[in-house]
């Protein structure tokens, strides 16, 4: 388990993890051993990232995994699911609050792993509204 803090973006979060993601549609097994699996993963990013310096709400929080094969796209995302929740548990809060923007990626390594990148999202400013001047019509 690595933290490490990029320098591209103000105050990015970035953590590897040695978490072997499974294809869960595809995954042919035992409820129990799902739901086990899925309690250990959100379990150990939870408690690990609650350890961490967690950048200010709004945030992108970019999920990668680290393997020898790829996963199609809806199953990256379905692997991701407990890994999400955890990360929303760390900010407690639910992990379809639109101040979280989720994205995922992956790279072909020979190890497994996850990658956890952190990055605040840029607030738009506030702009004050002034109402608009009514013209009546003239008929």
């Amino acid at each position: 388990m690595t933290t490490s803090t990029t320098a591209a973006p103000a105050s990015t979060l970035t953590v590897s993890l040695p978490l072997q993601l499974v294809s869960e549609p595809n995954a042919r097994e035992y409820w129990r051993l799902r739901a086990r699996r899925a309690r250990m993963q959100r379990a150990t990013v939870t408690a690990f990232m609650r350890c961490q310096h967690l950048p200010v709400l709004p945030v992108v929080v970019t999920l990668t995994r680290t393997a020898p094969r790829a996963f199609d796209s809806d199953n990256l995302a379905a692997a991701f699911k407990a890994v999400r929740d955890g990360v929303a548990d760390a900010y407690m809060l639910n992990d379809r609050d639109p101040r979280l923007t989720w994205r995922y990626s992956q790279r072909r390594e020979e190890a497994y792993g996850i990658e956890i990148s952190i990055t605040p999202r840029r607030r738009r400013p506030c702009v004050a509204v002034t109402p608009k001047a009514t013209v009546e019509n003239p008929r």
